[in-house]
């Protein structure tokens, strides 16, 4: 690791920062899996969702920095499909942190978080087709829970997703 890495919970003033982790980490990731037009309308929806979301209060999002710049974040609160578990609802890194240690640090101080609210299951859901994203969940110890869904982000071409959970000890 280099660097100095700082937590904190976000709040509705960090609505930009993470808009633009968000939007940054899905152009790197996923602009191979969707048309052109719509891609490019998804990561300006991303970018510009996270103030209204953040003030909902209706999850917790804890946002890394590395040297005083904020390149990733983590997305989680109670699960509506698994009664007493977390969900991640998102996990993103900006292309400039991939590598630096900041997406194990800030993995590591979510699922802290998490048990401390009382939880012993987290799960969340990935695209199946990211080996890269399939291999950091796995190295922070989930596992596949063999359930696969579908997910249609919006373009009318669902894409494969899969589950993975872990228990909390």
């Amino acid at each position: 690791m280099n660097g100095i890495f700082a937590l904190s919970e976000a709040s509705p003033g960090d609505g930009d920062v993470v808009g633009e982790i968000h939007a940054e980490s899905w152009k790197a990731a996923y602009a191979g899996f969707f048309p052109r037009a719509f891609f490019d309308g998804a990561v300006a929806q991303r970018r510009g969702k996270w103030r209204e979301v953040l003030t909902g209060g209706s999850g917790t999002a804890l946002l890394a920095s590395l040297d005083g710049r904020p390149l990733a974040f983590c997305y989680f609160g109670p699960s509506a499909a698994r009664r007493a578990s977390a969900e991640i609802f998102g996990f993103y890194g900006h292309p400039d942190g991939w590598g630096s240690g900041i997406a194990p640090a800030l993995m590591t101080a979510s699922l802290d978080r998490i048990r401390e609210s009382g939880f012993e299951q987290v799960h969340l859901w990935t695209l199946r087709d990211t080996p890269q994203s399939r291999r950091f969940y796995e190295k922070c110890g989930f596992t596949e829970s063999g359930v696969v869904r579908e997910h249609d982000y919006g373009d009318g071409n669902p894409l494969a997703q899969v589950e993975y959970e872990r228990t909390l000890g």
